[in-house]
């Protein structure tokens, strides 16, 4: 089946190939009467641009990459929802990739972006060293990293203060009266928790109460393995009046032991959780959390991407977001 080229609109049109050329790169030497009777023609021909070759002449994709460490972490897939969104609304796409939390296959992937032209490249990060790893790549494509504090690295990154969130966790459960507060799901290997384990320390320290953990046995987070190790957790004596889950998942997958095991939450236990992701606010679940903005960290590091981009800046960006306390129902005042 022969495909429309831009050609055949101009000459159904009875315009110029320029003028067609125009009018779909929002041209302002054209009309808004000969743009849109122009757009009409090519719905009605089928006709699909050659952004290949727009490319070529354009010197721009129109094109972002996006990579990600695990499409099926809720906090991840709503990052990507968000960031999807502030890039259409900004005139560009997202190409997906998933890096399965898999250095390698992070690497391989941000050479893939570079190979497709991509003008720029969102980056939520496998691993702490991932800054590391893609260091040879980053002077060859603009690049963001997302939701991971690379502290004094010369690279562009926005993320949520983890430090303050952990902090405000506990200063609420103090408040509430509780003076045992367990940590669960301390992981090493990634700068999000150990800012968040360093946070909750810190308030700990502040506030002149015992530093408790449940360091996570696991590599990465998630409902399954929250739950696997709470039921573990809760087999043991109970030394703690509140959990702090260093992520949501965490704290959903505790629900579900606690429930399967006649805990009560919040009547035995009272539990916060950190995210904010969209299955906390459930009816059934109202976890009390510390949300990460992520439409403002998703608005902003577009932003800061395609400065970088249409500005060709060499420089970078560092951005830290206040996190905010969500209160609804799994925390009470003992």
């Amino acid at each position: 089946m022969k495909s429309v080229t831009i050609k055949d609109v101009a000459k159904a049109a009875g315009v110029s190939y320029s003028t067609v050329s125009r009018a779909l790169s929002g041209s302002p030497e054209i009309s808004d009467a000969t743009r849109e009777r122009i757009i009409q023609i090519c719905k009605e021909m089928n006709y699909t641009a050659n952004t290949v070759a727009r490319a070529m002449v354009m010197k721009s994709t129109k094109l972002l990459g996006l990579i990600l460490p695990s499409i099926n972490n809720p906090f991840m897939s709503e990052m990507a929802y968000h960031i999807d969104r502030q890039a259409r609304a900004r005139g560009y796409n997202i190409i997906l990739c998933n890096s399965s939390g898999d250095p390698e296959q992070e690497r391989e992937q941000f050479e893939l972006m570079i190979g497709r032209q991509v003008d720029g490249v969102l980056l939520l990060p496998a691993l702490a060293d991932s800054y590391a790893m893609l260091h040879p790549y980053l002077s060859r494509i603009p690049t963001v990293f997302v939701g991971d504090n690379l502290r004094e690295a010369p690279e562009s990154y926005v993320s949520v203060d983890n430090f303050r969130g952990a902090q405000l966790g506990v200063e609420y459960l103090y408040g509430l009266g509780h003076r045992d507060i367990l940590y669960f799901g301390r992981r090493r290997g990634s700068t999000t928790h150990q800012l968040r384990a360093e946070g909750y320390a810190a308030a700990c320290r502040e506030l002149g109460i015992r530093e408790q953990y449940c360091n996570n046995m696991f590599s990465t987070t998630s409902v399954k393995y929250g739950y696997q190790q709470a039921m573990q957790l809760f087999q043991q004596e109970r030394g703690y009046t509140a959990i702090f889950a260093a992520t949501d998942t965490n704290a959903l997958g505790i629900m579900q032991a606690a429930e399967e095991l006649g805990i009560d939450i919040p009547g035995d236990i009272s539990l916060l959780g950190f995210d904010n992701i969209r299955d906390s606010g459930l009816p059934r679940i109202d976890l009390t959390t510390i949300e990460q903005p992520k439409k403002l960290l998703a608005s902003v590091a577009v932003d800061i991407l395609l400065d970088k981009i249409t500005n060709e800046l060499s420089g970078y960006s560092h951005r830290i977001i206040s996190p905010a306390l969500v209160e609804r129902a799994s925390c009470r005042r003992i």
